[in-house]
């Protein structure tokens, strides 16, 4: 019986969390907005605690942030950050990536290559969202790879905190990213599946570079008062 009563607001919980997710990820709802649980309770007709349950759901994937006076705010960009973020994903990038090349399994290396076909394919139908969540996928089994709990820890966060970074960057190619990045991930998977530990490194470090420039790039371009960075 508990069961069952409990299904509706799971269900309801989940449903908002990932209309909301969604979003976010698509700048659809702008960095630095105001979001209140008694307006995305009106708005999906509900009571507050499935809100509740997804803003919880929501902030720990960093994308809102619970300000002092209890309301929740859209995680800003803060551009004045991105060096720092760059540096901080740059190091952990390198390191499981090198370390997936040195420790990997065959089993792990077939998860590799099936997230990075599942990644090809979001490609294929320049489905933005599925790129950002299909990369992430690929970059965490990378990382499961490296068999160090504790990078695997601190790159998950980095992975979630730069998914709007990502949007962005997928969006200064029109959402069809060029072969060549694309390709990046295969280079990178024969790097580790010759355990080739010094070129796995430069290629990730590349990775990062090309993440930085698209964006820097596309900022430099399309930078306007309808995006609000803080």
């Amino acid at each position: 019986m508990a069961s069952q009563s409990s299904t509706p607001k799971v269900s309801s919980a989940l449903a908002i969390y990932e209309k909301i997710r969604e979003e976010i990820l698509s700048l659809t709802m702008s960095p630095g907005a105001m979001i209140d649980e008694i307006s995305i309770a009106k708005r999906f007709d509900v009571s507050r605690s499935p809100v509740r349950e997804a803003f919880i759901r929501l902030a720990s994937d960093g994308l809102i942030k619970t300000l002092p006076n209890k309301n929740s705010q859209v995680a800003p960009l803060e551009i004045e950050d991105f060096p720092r973020y760059i540096d901080a994903l740059d190091l952990v990038q390198r390191a499981v990536t090198r370390l997936a090349a040195i420790h990997h399994t065959a089993e792990d290396l077939a998860e590799i290559k099936n997230r990075n076909d599942l990644f090809k394919q979001a490609v294929e139908t320049r489905d933005p969202l599925n790129m950002i969540d299909t990369n992430f996928e690929f970059h965490l089994a990378v990382s499961q790879a490296s068999h160090n709990k504790y990078f695997t820890h601190m790159y998950t966060r980095l992975l979630n905190e730069g998914r709007r970074t990502l949007r962005i960057y997928y969006r200064s190619f029109n959402d069809n990213p060029p072969p060549q990045m694309v390709g990046t991930h295969d280079d990178i998977i024969e790097a580790i599946e010759k355990r080739d530990a010094e070129v796995a490194d430069q290629l990730a470090h590349d990775h990062t570079i090309q993440l930085s420039d698209g964006f820097i790039n596309y900022l430099s371009k399309h930078f306007t008062t309808d995006m609000k960075f803080y």
